[in-house]
């Protein structure tokens, strides 16, 4: 059976790392979506305007599906690579990594700047919480007003959370259920007589 669980961290974190001058400021956030990717980079850029480079790796995804490596400038494969190289020996994902350099005069070259960018990144990671997350999935269940004692005992039975009500003469209720759940409750609520129609509206 597929897990439905993933390692991510619970807050954001950051780390330092010290080279030749140069310091690599690394941060790590908890992430869920692109467009809320996009708002942290654009702050941590605004914020370290006169920094020389701005590199980051995220991932998300509950099986790492999709993921983006950025060398902002660096040699290819000497920045975006490591850190994302990080995200991946920690197993974690639903994280966005970031590293901002700010260039000492001195040149690192390129195993210098792998191990900078890498040890920079490991940083921040160790400077978070790591936590184990459930992936739940958000039903929403029409029936009848009838049918509404059976529904609640088995939400009951089952330890369900409920998200949202609509109780009228035709009825709704959402519920969180973890992915690996779906299927069983789905099948236990087709069996209440009044029951209507099941969908998943969310996350």
């Amino acid at each position: 059976m597929v897990s439905d669980t993933y390692q991510s961290i619970d807050r954001p974190s950051e780390g330092l790392y010290k080279e030749k001058g140069s310091k690599f400021i690394s941060y790590a956030f908890p992430v869920h979506d692109e467009e809320t990717i996009k708002e942290i980079l654009t702050g941590i850029r605004k914020e370290h305007f006169s920094a020389r480079h701005c590199c980051y790796a995220w991932s998300i995804g509950i099986g790492q599906e999709r993921y983006r490596v950025n060398d902002d400038g660096e040699p290819s494969g000497t920045a975006g690579r490591p850190i994302f190289g990080q995200i991946q020996s920690h197993q974690l994902t639903n994280i966005l990594l970031v590293v901002v350099r700010y260039f000492g005069g001195t040149l690192l070259g390129v195993s210098g700047l792998i191990q900078a960018y890498k040890q920079a990144a490991s940083d921040a990671i160790s400077n978070a919480t790591i936590v184990t997350r459930m992936v739940e999935h958000i039903l929403e269940i029409e029936f009848d007003y009838a049918a509404m004692n059976n529904l609640m005992q088995l939400i009951k039975e089952e330890q369900l959370e409920i998200v949202a009500t609509q109780f009228d003469l035709q009825c709704s209720i959402q519920i969180k259920v973890r992915s690996a759940r779906i299927e069983g409750i789905k099948s236990k609520i087709a069996k209440i007589e009044g029951y209507q129609d099941l969908k998943i509206v969310g996350e």
